[in-house]
C-alpha cells in the first residue's frame, strides 16, 4: 500500500482523477493509473457532481497537531552528529533526557524523556556510550604488542604442550 501523502497531496489527485473523468478516460482507466481504488474514484466523481470543485478541497487532518514539526525534527536528528558538550554537557553521552532539555530550552516544547527514547529508536538512534579508554594508554605501544609480543606469546603455548588444567577440577590421569 503506497503512503497517502499530505492533505494537499490528495487534494492534487481528486482534481487530477475528476479531470481526467471528464475528458473522457473511464474511471477504471484513472484507477488504474493513480493507483487508487476504483470505488475512491467513483467517490471522487460523485462528490464533484454533487458540491463542485469545493468538494475536492483538502481538509485539515483531524487530532492535535504534532509537537515538532517535520523540519525540526529534522534539526533535532542533526544533533547527535555534534557533541553534546557544545550544548553545555559535562560530557559527550547523548541521552533522551539531554535531548528533551535542548529541545525545551531552543523551542519551549516538552517531552518525556521515554517517548524520545521510543521516538528516537524508530529513526535508528540507539543509546551509545563511548568506548572508555584509559588516559595512560599509549596506541603505538599497544600495537605494538598485539603484532610482536601477542604472536610470540601464543606460538610458545602452542609449542610447549597441552594446556595445563585447571584447579577447580579433578584432574584424570
Amino acid at each position: 500500500m503506497r503512503p497517502l501523502g499530505t492533505a494537499a497531496d490528495l487534494e492534487r489527485r481528486r482534481r487530477l482523477a475528476v479531470t481526467r473523468l471528464r475528458e473522457g478516460f473511464s474511471a477504471a482507466a484513472v484507477a488504474a493509473v493513480l493507483g487508487i481504488h476504483l470505488r475512491t474514484i467513483r467517490l471522487w466523481w460523485a462528490t464533484y457532481r454533487r458540491r463542485g470543485a469545493a468538494g475536492l478541497a483538502a481538509k485539515p487532518h483531524p487530532g492535535r497537531p504534532r509537537k515538532l514539526t517535520a523540519a525540526r525534527a529534522r534539526q533535532v536528528l542533526t544533533w547527535f552528529r555534534k557533541d553534546p558538550r557544545s550544548f553545555g554537557f559535562a560530557t559527550e553521552l547523548w541521552t533522551a533526557p539531554r535531548v528533551a532539555h535542548v529541545i525545551r530550552r531552543k523551542w519551549g516544547i516538552a517531552f518525556h524523556p521515554r517517548y524520545l527514547n521510543a521516538w528516537l529508536t524508530a529513526r535508528g538512534i540507539t543509546p551509545q556510550k563511548p568506548q572508555r579508554q584509559a588516559r595512560e594508554a599509549d596506541p603505538a605501544a599497544i600495537q605494538r604488542w598485539r603484532t610482536h609480543d601477542w604472536p610470540r606469546l601464543q606460538n610458545g603455548r602452542a609449542a610447549s604442550g597441552p594446556p595445563l588444567p585447571s584447579w577447580t577440577r579433578a584432574v584424570c590421569y
